[in-house]
């Protein structure tokens, strides 16, 4: 399965959006799942621009928008769409990010632009690395792991290079 660097490349975003709400509408339904309006509302707004969004971030949001946004409304609501596959937690970052293909279960790698912040998500095959060797090697059984590289993205790259 191949997913596209969603955060580094051009796309039609519109249809991003559109399809991934449908899909989190869909699964919703399908599982007998409360997708709340406020639930809807964090998914679009890590949507909005594929960069990684601390809760905090998104509270403000929220509250510009004029909703009554405590903590625990963020946490909630991020926790449900990472749960359920429609969103992502960047661990070094302490931040969240909307899943790049939620109909797939996958593990994810992150690739973390240090200049412009955006995120591309690929799929990370831990088991059949260097790390599945040597976790089968120890008896071990791999459940989740979480790949996360820091780098510069091809558009601030180029940008670099022109300076």
């Amino acid at each position: 399965m191949t997913i596209p660097a969603v955060g580094f490349t051009d796309h039609d975003h519109t249809t991003c959006v559109a399809e991934t709400l449908a899909d989190a509408e869909q699964h919703c339904a399908e599982h007998e799942l409360r997708f709340t309006e406020i639930r809807r509302r964090v998914l679009e707004i890590l949507l909005d621009d594929h960069k990684a969004l601390g809760a905090y971030e998104i509270l403000d949001r929220l509250k510009n928008e004029g909703r009554a946004a405590q903590p625990p409304v963020a946490y909630r609501a991020l926790d449900f769409l990472v749960t359920h596959g429609f969103a992502h937690k960047i661990e070094r970052l302490n931040a969240y990010i909307a899943c790049a293909d939620p109909r797939h279960a996958h593990s994810p790698a992150f690739m973390i632009c240090r200049v412009c912040g955006s995120v591309a998500e690929a799929v990370a095959a831990p088991s059949r690395g260097l790390l599945g060797a040597a976790a089968r090697d120890a008896g071990f059984q791999i459940e989740q792991t979480v790949v996360e590289a820091f780098g510069v993205c091809p558009a601030c790259a180029e940008a670099e290079r022109a300076q």
